[in-house]
């Protein structure tokens, strides 16, 4: 190659430009992923919350036709039957922006299983005295099927160590310690808020909503398409350089020094000033030596 741009043949541009050729594409593909993953995501909201206004039409079906709860089952309206026992506050939950609490009833079937039921929400702080007494005798319920909370996901609180009566999360796993029969591994919210209590909304599966990770998968998206852009802009600011240098040497303003490292003059200028000022310490004690003698 002729002329200033000789310099691309050198093995540190080789380097260079295998580099730039492997990382925009890659970069390329990073961002495309976490696009794709963001779109799954606004995806699966929209299919959750169309499954959840078509639940509501569907005709209730027996639990033990639903179970397990997945993506597919949850929110279908279900129907259960048995007889209401212990009964728990779930503290910290909203509703229309303000701060309440659940009252969940143990519901015993009559296979000795109980399902969670939550009959309604209350504002304020949890307190037994104000949650209403459940139903006596057989009862039969009808709500929108539930899966299992996780502390600390989908705004359920993370802490432990509830005063007794209170449970942070529903779920089989918490509520086995609380009380002495085997829980279903799901629980049910009630279409209608019993005795004047506000129903609680249907909530999406946990990865089904447009939470904080959906849009951290936006952010790497833009991130790596940012990146993409920085390697291009650094390859042409580097190559704008390296054609002002050979440039220069061809007009005899740098040497070739100059030109390959940008720094070997300077050490050429600083040793020959050190060998000045030498110089110039020798012919001093040379002229001092002179008036003493």
């Amino acid at each position: 190659m002729e002329g200033v741009y000789r310099f691309l043949l050198t093995p540190r541009w080789w380097g260079i430009n295998v580099f730039v050729v492997l990382a925009i594409p890659f970069c390329i593909f990073m961002g495309s992923w976490q696009l794709g993953r963001f779109e799954d995501r606004v995806q699966d909201h929209e299919t959750a919350s169309t499954q959840h206004e078509s639940a509501r039409r569907e005709a209730a079906r027996p639990l033990s036709e639903l179970l397990p709860v997945d993506k597919a089952t949850v929110g279908k309206q279900t129907t259960v039957t048995g007889r209401y026992e212990d009964q728990l506050l779930v503290p910290e939950r909203e509703l229309d922006d303000r701060e309440g609490f659940y009252v969940l009833t143990l519901l015993r079937t009559d296979g000795g299983e109980a399902l969670p039921v939550v009959r309604g929400w209350l504002p304020g702080e949890p307190d037994p005295a104000r949650a209403p007494a459940p139903p006596t005798g057989e009862v039969t319920v009808t709500g929108a099927l539930q899966a299992a909370e996780s502390p600390g996901a989908n705004g359920v609180s993370g802490r432990s160590g509830w005063p007794e009566g209170q449970t942070g999360a529903i779920s089989a796993a918490t509520l086995l310690n609380l009380v002495p029969y085997d829980v279903y591994d799901a629980w049910v919210t009630l279409n209608e808020g019993d005795s004047g209590m506000r129903a609680v909304p249907v909530s999406a599966p946990q990865g089904t909503g447009l939470d904080l990770k959906a849009f951290q998968n936006l952010g790497y998206t833009a991130e790596w398409f940012a990146f993409v852009g920085f390697v291009i802009f650094m390859w042409f600011r580097l190559l704008r350089r390296e054609v002002e240098l050979a440039r220069d040497a061809e007009l005899g303003l740098t040497t070739e020094d100059d030109e390959g490292s940008g720094s070997g003059g300077g050490s050429e200028n600083r040793e020959a000033g050190t060998a000045g000022d030498k110089t110039g310490e020798n012919k001093a004690e040379e002229t001092e030596a002179g008036l003493i003698s």
